[in-house]
């Protein structure tokens, strides 16, 4: 009786609430990474993940409502949905998905870096404009999140001194990228390949 009731305890105070927040965590992660796939167009991936996030949030809503009166499946619960927050964030961040506009305002010539630039396949739009202290150029490419350290890389070498931003952007037609790197090929545009010429 002693061995049951240790088993039962061990089940409803440790085991039970270890279910609950890593439960918790996938299905935070996964509705974290919907609202990011929503945000960046990709809304054909965001059903699917939708799907799995429910049914994983019912089995855990459910053990919760199960054991109403167990304080260690609340803290479990909350906690999984902070630990799944940042972890949805981090494995977004990993992926870099989606495109950034890097926004170059410089006073010096910018001509080397549009050229470097240009030689890495990254299309260039240089503009004649007028900041606070007179002429400046501003330089515009759009890049893969994926690629915009090696952008930000080549305009602190060539324009150490110049200002630019790097804005996210929700979607792009046509322009000039760099071929993806690596042997294995996934389109960024299209991951699972919706649209596919022949489908």
């Amino acid at each position: 009786m002693l061995e049951f009731s240790i088993s039962g305890d061990m089940f409803a105070w440790v085991i039970l609430p270890l279910l609950i927040f890593f439960a918790r965590i996938c299905d935070v992660s996964l509705g974290t990474l919907r609202v990011i796939f929503i945000s960046k167009g990709f809304r054909h991936i965001a059903p699917l993940i939708g799907f799995f996030e429910v049914i994983i949030w019912l089995l855990a809503i459910g053990q919760v409502m199960q054991n109403v009166g167990n304080v260690a499946s609340y803290i479990a619960y909350g906690g999984g949905f902070a630990a799944g927050t940042y972890i949805g964030m981090a494995v977004e961040e990993r992926l870099s998905l989606g495109n950034v506009v890097i926004r170059v305002i410089t006073a010096l010539d910018a001509a080397r870096l549009a050229e470097v630039l240009r030689s890495h396949n990254y299309g260039v739009t240089i503009m004649e404009a007028t900041g606070g202290s007179g002429p400046v150029k501003v330089l515009l490419t759009i890049s893969r999140r994926e690629d915009m350290h090696e952008v930000v890389h080549e305009i602190q070498k060539y324009q150490p001194n110049a200002f630019y931003t790097v804005e996210e952007i929700k979607s792009v037609r046509e322009g000039v990228f760099p071929e993806k790197k690596g042997t294995f090929s996934l389109n960024w545009r299209d991951p699972l390949g919706f649209f596919r010429k022949g489908k």
